[in-house]
């Protein structure tokens, strides 16, 4: 699969004519957690030609392409998540601390990964982790059972938000990480259902254990409190501009 990867990124780069700064793997196996029918969830971040951002009209500033058998290929280019990044958004955030790169070009990686720390809102990305828990969470019917794949999509941006709240800093990607967050009975339930997973489709409903059930409902009450008490974030967006020069500069066809 990692050649068929590598080949469909080199083709996008040639049939668009840009550059692909960094690929990597995003979804359940980017956070460790798949299960036997997982797409793979590959994101890359392009630039283009400086002309290309010198139009006066209307430019994308995304590619994607449908899904094809397990593959789902999406980019963006560099200036989108660069405009994302000073909004404190988390899918940025997330992406570059993929543990499966398909791509890098040197030095990349590390230097935006540096930048996202001037970006990071306590209180932005803990009230977006909070969201996705809840909803996933509201797809547990009235015998306390959710899919795995849902089971995992509250635990996951949850520990994110307790992660944001106790850290103050932006959360781990993966789940190991943050599961660390967890009393130590949970932590062994958790990797134990990380284990099953890996042979259980993804739709497969399972019962909440009570104890974990009681340390969601708890955290989700105790994260949302604390959320109220965070001030809002202001960003200096001209770190922003000075790296899309930098990068324009060295990239220009």
């Amino acid at each position: 699969m990692k050649t068929r990867i590598l080949n469909q990124l080199q083709e996008i780069e040639e049939k668009h004519q840009l550059r692909i700064l960094y690929a990597c793997e995003s979804g359940s196996r980017g956070w460790q957690f798949p299960s036997p029918d997982s797409d793979f969830d590959v994101r890359f971040i392009y630039i283009r030609p400086a002309d290309f951002y010198l139009s006066v009209a209307e430019t994308q500033d995304h590619l994607g392409f449908p899904i094809n058998d397990e593959l789902d290929i999406y980019g963006w280019d560099l200036k989108k998540v660069l405009q994302l990044m000073g909004k404190s958004n988390t899918t940025p955030f997330e992406w570059l601390q993929s543990p499966i790169v398909y791509r890098e070009v040197a030095g990349f990686r590390s230097e935006l990964w540096a930048l996202c720390q001037y970006f990071f809102s306590q209180r932005k990305n803990t009230h977006h982790y909070l969201g996705i828990g809840k909803t996933a969470m509201s797809t547990m019917n009235d015998n306390n059972e959710i899919s795995i794949k849902k089971l995992f999509y509250v635990l996951r941006p949850l520990l994110s938000a307790k992660w944001c709240l106790e850290k103050n800093r932006i959360a781990a990607m993966t789940i190991a990480p943050l599961a660390e967050l967890m009393p130590q009975n949970l932590q062994e339930m958790v990797q134990g259902l990380v284990i099953f997973k890996r042979t259980a489709v993804e739709a497969l409903p399972v019962e909440i254990d009570k104890d974990l059930k009681n340390w969601i409902e708890r955290e989700f009450e105790f994260c949302s409190q604390a959320v109220k008490e965070i001030e809002k974030t202001k960003f200096d967006f001209s770190l922003l501009d000075a790296f899309f020069l930098k990068m324009i500069k060295a990239y220009d066809n």
